[in-house]
This record gives C-alpha cells, sequence and structure tokens, in this order.
C-alpha cells in the first residue's frame, strides 16, 4: 500500500515535470523521511515548479515565500498584533504554518531571517514572543538557490545547510526532454490542473511505516563506516557530523520503501551518499583551488570502503 502511494505520488509530478526521476524520487525520499530538501541548480530547470508539483500532489496547505534582502523573521513565522476591538494581542500566522513551505532563492535574504527557519525545520515549531506552537503535520521546507548568482546573496552558513536531508541538482533536460518540455507548455499550464493524490494524514502515515524498514548491523556499520571516513579524509578539512550519519540512516529507509522493500540495501545508502553528505563537508583551500568537489571525494571514499553483504 505505501508503494502504490509513493508511485501514484511520483506519477503525478511527472504530469507537469518532464523527466527528472531521479531528482523527484530524491524530493519525495526527503520528505518520507521527515527532512528538508534544497533544489540547488541554475535558473530555469523547474526548481520551483517540482516544489510545486509536490505539494500540490500531497494536499495540505502549501506556502510560499521569495526571500529577498528585506525580508523579516517576522514574515516567516508570524507576529502578535493588538486587536483594539477585544483589547488583547492576537497572532496572526506566518507562512511557516504550512505543510510545504516553499523558500524561493533562501541565499537572497540576511543570515538573520534564514535563522527563522532553524526551530521550524529541526523541532517542528515555532516561537513567537515566548510562545511556542507547533507545526502542522507533515511539515516539508522545499528551499531553492541559484549557485552561480552570487552578487546580492547571502551564502547559507553551515549549521543552516546541515538542516537540509538531501541536497538535490536538477541539470538540464536532454534533447529529447526539452522538445516535450515545449510541447506540453505550448498552449496549457499543466500545474494549474494538476490535482491532489494523497492527503496530509497519509504522508504521516508514510513517515510513521518509514520507521519500521528494517536497517541490519552490517549496515548500519557501513553507514558509520562512510561518515567516519569524512573526518580524516585529507582533502577535507571538516567532515560530517553524527547528525549526517543519521540522517542517512533515515533516508535509506525512505529509499528502500519507494523501492518497495522492508529492509536496507548498501546500494540504498550509496545512492544517498552524495545527495545527502556534499553539502555538509568543508573542502581545504588548496583543494578548492585544484578544482576538487564534494561529490568526487565522497564517490572515492565510497569505493575505498567493502560492501556488506546483507544477510536479507
Amino acid at each position: 500500500m505505501h508503494f502504490s502511494i509513493c508511485q501514484t505520488i511520483l506519477q503525478n509530478i511527472s504530469r507537469v515535470i518532464v523527466g527528472k526521476s531521479r531528482p523527484m524520487e530524491l524530493l519525495l525520499t526527503a520528505l518520507i523521511a521527515e527532512g528538508h530538501a534544497l533544489l540547488n541548480d541554475v535558473p530555469g530547470v523547474g526548481k520551483t515548479l517540482m516544489a510545486k508539483a509536490l505539494a500540490k500532489s500531497i494536499g495540505g496547505s502549501f506556502k510560499r515565500v521569495q526571500f529577498t534582502p528585506d525580508l523579516l523573521p517576522a514574515d516567516i513565522t508570524g507576529f502578535n498584533i493588538y486587536d483594539q476591538k477585544n483589547s488583547e494581542f492576537k497572532f496572526q500566522p506566518g507562512p511557516v504554518m504550512s505543510n510545504v513551505l516553499l523558500a524561493d532563492e533562501i541565499n537572497r535574504t540576511v543570515p538573520r531571517t534564514q535563522a527563522s527557519l532553524l526551530e521550524s525545520m529541526e523541532e517542528r515549531q515555532v516561537t513567537v514572543d515566548g510562545v511556542t506552537l507547533p507545526l502542522p503535520r507533515p511539515f516539508f521546507v522545499v528551499a531553492t538557490q541559484n549557485p552561480i548568482d552570487m552578487e546580492g546573496t547571502f551564502p547559507l552558513p553551515e549549521a543552516q545547510l546541515d538542516r537540509f536531508l538531501l541536497c538535490i541538482d536538477l541539470g538540464y533536460p536532454s534533447r529529447e526532454e526539452e522538445a516535450k518540455i515545449l510541447e506540453r507548455f505550448q498552449q496549457d499550464d499543466p500545474l494549474s490542473e494538476l490535482q491532489p493524490v494523497a492527503a496530509p494524514h497519509r504522508i504521516f502515515e508514510l513517515q510513521q511505516a518509514r520507521e519500521k524498514i528494517l536497517v541490519s548491523a552490517p549496515v548500519r556499520e557501513y553507514i558509520v563506516a562512510i561518515v567516519e571516513a569524512t573526518r580524516s579524509f585529507p582533502a577535507l578539512r571538516y567532515g560530517a557530523s553524527p547528525r549526517g550519519s543519521l540522517h542517512l540512516l533515515k533516508a535509506a529507509q525512505a529509499l528502500a520503501m519507494l523501492r518497495n522493500r522492508e529492509y536496507v540495501l548498501p546500494d540504498d545508502v550509496k545512492a544517498l551518499v552524495v545527495p545527502l553528505l556534499s553539502h555538509r563537508l568543508i573542502l581545504r583551500m588548496e583543494e578548492q583551488l585544484k578544482g576538487v568537489t564534494a561529490p568526487e571525494i565522497l564517490q572515492e571514499i565510497v569505493t575505498g570502503i567493502p560492501v556488506p553483504v546483507s544477510d536479507e
């Protein structure tokens, strides 16, 4: 049943998005693993469109915030306003009070406003004027940023990057896919006609079911070995924290569910290493000057660690 719901959601998104099966799978993986996703790619490849298609597919509430330099924390979390008629303060909820929050171009706002999402992303709650309020379940942040446009941007600090479960690159479409995009959007907007195929409580059930996906001791040790290797690799100044290990385990469980299995295989872990760990690593300056990238280092690490033989 869980597998069929996942496939139905992916098929519904594909009514809008042409190709991109891998990024769509990763985006749904992040949602089921109760994480958040950062879509990091050049302008115009469909980052915002994919986030909107997912939000429509799962039903529930959806809010989009265009991050700009003048955006304030209260514009996201909400604020108290004085009701003169009743002589009391009334809370005006911000867009964070939604099932899916699209933080568009998150690196265009100042660090103070970026940090206003930290509590919400980690603890599923928001605190305004000393009062803590729970967020709807599920709560999923999809942030976008353009890595090539550096003027007028404020790079996300490492502490906030670490809150994102996956960093997903979409890439350019193939020639055939781009022709299909032109055909599909020539007269109509498929997004406007997209209907929900799930509901928030179904997504919450998927998240709970994900916790029961079996992760054997050898696979857990494999995860630890990969993450630990990032802390001693010569080209890296800082490796991944234990949060990286925990996120890798949860994401592997979610991916196993998407692949219709009740247990995690080492291949699930390997498929997630780059999108899950690359944004958590800090390279030494000399390696950056040589053009070395985090994905290249992670591929080298994975190649050098023996793959456990599953007993399943």
